[in-house]
């Protein structure tokens, strides 16, 4: 390995090959080796990133949990991670990650440390006494740990002024990047698929992504308009907010749910509008990708969600928890089928001009000084 290195680290591996692998690519371009850091298994996940030329390393951290002791446990091993490899630039995202990462560098002089912060979250969106009492904690934790920070990262502006005004970091180290971008070669356009109008979902199956809206407009529709496909692709999770299968059989006569999948492009092609009445985001990934591939969108007027639609333009913006200007606006769409075809071009032509996974990594790159 050369002497220049970058630590990513997540508490969720799978997220390194589906949201940064195209930005750890990038590092190895200007000469950085990289060093791939989550909480799955070295012999299971060792060989795919090797493909890629990136080591990858397993530390014990809990992306969900509230053990202290566990806490302490990721801390040390961070510690003798940075010590044994010596990175120069440790670039840290999702929560456990940004707060202990953050603390374990600070033994560390010298090092480097940028932050992303994705999204905001459940937890600080809550409203029972356990998420408060978390929200809490959090922003004490977000506080101390980020001063250790070179620069931090936010995929929005709304997520961006809510740390300032909580004093959890100054404005001097807050930059912006438009989410992770997305890969406009391998998303490329495609035409939508003749035929009854198609609407499709992918988000992990957790409230806050508004999962329920969702089932519920598509059964409005699917009673009213019976030709018409709801699709549904996502994993049960473990966050607070997961609904369990048992909620979700009721709708299969109106849904058809494909559980997790691997590659998303196959199930993009069929659809003709793309759905995402998510509460609160960064910037959703599924969303880019739909709208690189050249899809109408219709999402929510929340933070992170806003950021990927001119209303009226590629799409349509809805509030938040509001099943009925769901479908209403899924109705819309198909009773003018051919709106979703001009709308799914602007949606290609906004990816290329803003997402583009190339101009993201640049900016990044920049933020980081590679």
């Amino acid at each position: 390995m050369s002497c220049k290195r970058i630590i990513v680290v997540t508490p969720h591996t799978p997220s390194l090959i589906w949201f940064r692998m195209d930005m750890m690519l990038d590092f190895i371009d200007k000469g950085y080796d990289v060093i791939a850091v989550g909480e799955e298994s070295e012999e299971i996940w060792a060989d795919r990133f090797r493909k890629y030329r990136i080591q990858y390393r397993m530390i014990p951290i809990i992306r969900n949990g509230l053990n202290p002791f566990h806490d302490i446990v990721t801390i040390r091993a961070l510690q003798n991670l940075y010590r044994e490899l010596k990175p120069q630039k440790v670039f840290l995202y999702q929560a456990k990650a940004v707060v202990y990462g953050s603390i374990a560098a600070m033994q560390q002089p010298d090092l480097e440390v940028y932050s992303l912060i994705s999204g905001l979250g459940s937890v600080f969106r809550g409203t029972s006494w356990k998420q408060k009492l978390l929200k809490t904690v959090l922003k004490l934790e977000y506080r101390f740990a980020l001063r250790k920070n070179k620069a931090v990262i936010f995929h929005n502006p709304d997520d961006m002024e809510q740390f300032q005004a909580w004093d959890i970091v100054p404005a001097s180290l807050c930059r912006i990047v438009h989410g992770s971008g997305v890969n406009i070669n391998d998303f490329s356009y495609k035409e939508p698929p003749d035929g009854p109008t198609v609407f499709l979902m992918i988000a992990r199956l957790i409230r806050d992504k508004g999962i329920m809206e969702y089932l519920e407009a598509c059964k409005i529709i699917k009673q009213k308009y019976p030709d018409t496909k709801c699709m549904l692709v996502g994993a049960f999770d473990t966050n607070p907010s997961a609904i369990k299968k048992e909620l979700l059989e009721p709708y299969y006569s109106y849904v058809d749910y494909y559980g997790e999948q691997k590659d998303v492009k196959p199930f993009i092609q069929q659809c003709t509008v793309y759905v995402l009445p998510s509460y609160h985001e960064g910037i959703p990934k599924s969303v880019l990708e739909a709208m690189s591939i050249g899809r109408a969108i219709i999402t929510t007027d929340a933070p992170g969600c806003r950021e990927t639609v001119v209303n009226g333009n590629n799409g349509y913006l809805i509030p938040i928890k509001n099943t009925s200007a769901l479908a209403e606006r899924m109705e819309n769409m198909l009773q003018h089928p051919e709106q979703q075809i001009a709308m799914g071009k602007k949606s290609r032509m906004y990816a290329e001009q803003n997402f583009d996974v190339k101009k993201i990594n640049h900016k990044i790159a920049e933020i980081m000084d590679l």
